[in-house]
This record gives structure tokens, sequence and C-alpha cells, in this order.
């Protein structure tokens, strides 16, 4: 089973992605009144009205393969901050800084930085991810999460792997990997990260 948090816009693209390749799926959004929920009319039992403790419940009562991160929060460290009951560490996010080339870093603050390999222009929708940035021209070095595998190597990284142009899910199977790597560790630094954009957050008991 597939799960998708977030049923706004990449929300529906991921769902209708799901309806076609006839796959089981649950839909969690606040918002009984969600972009995907009004547009495809989802049966019961295919929408959760929620947030992170719902999702956090479908983690553990069923096998979730892929798990669709569309809205806008970065959901590995939030499942991190409701499973573990853990806060922002603030201060270390400028150890994590210290390791990550600053031409991609897109923002920082509260915790968190964003990094991107087009980081002052809009990306092309649907796009491929190709070696060279159709929109830079420039050639990525490497895929960004392995760049943050090598920047936070104390760290977990997750990886967003791409099922179509556009549309990236993280594996069921990584997420349980990095609740148990982080369970007896007092400072935890994850990132989630696609071959061109990542977030990391740095977090602490």
């Amino acid at each position: 089973m597939d799960v998708v948090y977030g049923g706004g816009r990449y929300g529906s693209d991921a769902v209708e992605y799901l309806i076609s390749e006839k796959k089981q799926f649950i839909v969690i959004d606040e918002n009984p009144n969600c972009l995907a929920n009004t547009k495809f009319k989802l049966e019961q039992g295919r929408f959760v009205q929620g947030g992170i403790k719902e999702l956090m419940d479908i983690l553990e009562r069923f096998e979730v393969e892929r798990l669709f991160p569309t809205a806008p929060i970065h959901l590995s460290a939030a499942i991190l901050m409701e499973k573990l009951e853990l806060e922002v560490w603030f201060e270390g996010i400028n150890r994590v800084l210290s390791g990550i080339p600053a031409k991609i870093i897109v923002s920082s603050g509260k915790g968190s930085v964003v990094v991107s390999y087009n980081r002052d222009k809009l990306c092309k929708r649907n796009c491929e991810s190709p070696d060279i940035c159709p929109v830079t021209g420039i050639l990525k070095p490497c895929p960004m999460y392995r760049l943050l595998s090598f920047a936070i190597d104390d760290g977990f990284v997750v990886k967003s792997h791409q099922v179509k142009p556009g549309l990236g899910a993280l594996n069921g199977k990584e997420i349980h990997e990095m609740l148990e790597w982080a369970e007896d560790r007092d400072e935890i630094v994850v990132a989630t990260a696609c071959r061109c954009h990542g977030v990391v957050t740095a977090l602490k008991k």
C-alpha cells in the first residue's frame, strides 16, 4: 500500500498516478475538502483526515511500500519528532552548513537548510532530472542525495525515488530504517533528497 501525505496540487498528481497504476493508497490531509479528495471523490478508506499522528498510526499498522511527501514540510524530520519526541536542534544546523557547498544553499533557518542544484530559477514541470539541469545547463557533480550523504556523514539521508517525471516517493522500508537508526541517538541530522534538491534538519532529544 502507498500513502500520499498532503492532498494539494502535488498530492493530486500522486493520486492520479496511483489510480492509473491501479495501486492501493491512502491520502492524509487535515482538510477533508483538499484538492485530491474533491477532485477524485476518494472512496471511504482512501482518505484520512489528520496529520503526522495519523501517518504514524498507518506506518505502524500497515506495510507501506511508498510514501509520497506532497505537503510543504520536511516529512522525514516530522516523523522522527513525533515518534521519538524530538525537538529542533538550532545549533546543530551550523555544523551541517559547514559541510555543504554555499553554491547550492537556497535557505537556512529554524534548524533546517534547503539545497538545490537549481537554486535561483523555477524548475521545469515534470522534469526527468537529467545529469545536466535543463534550466541552468550545468552538469550536476553527483545526485543530491549522494552529496548530502558525504556532507553529513554522521546523519541519515532518505532518498526520494522518482516514480515518474516530477513525482518522487520515499521507500517505506527506508523510513523504518531511519527510525531504528535514530532511536538511541541524542543528536540527529536527517536529510531527504532526490537527484536535484534536498532538505536537512537537525534534531535532538
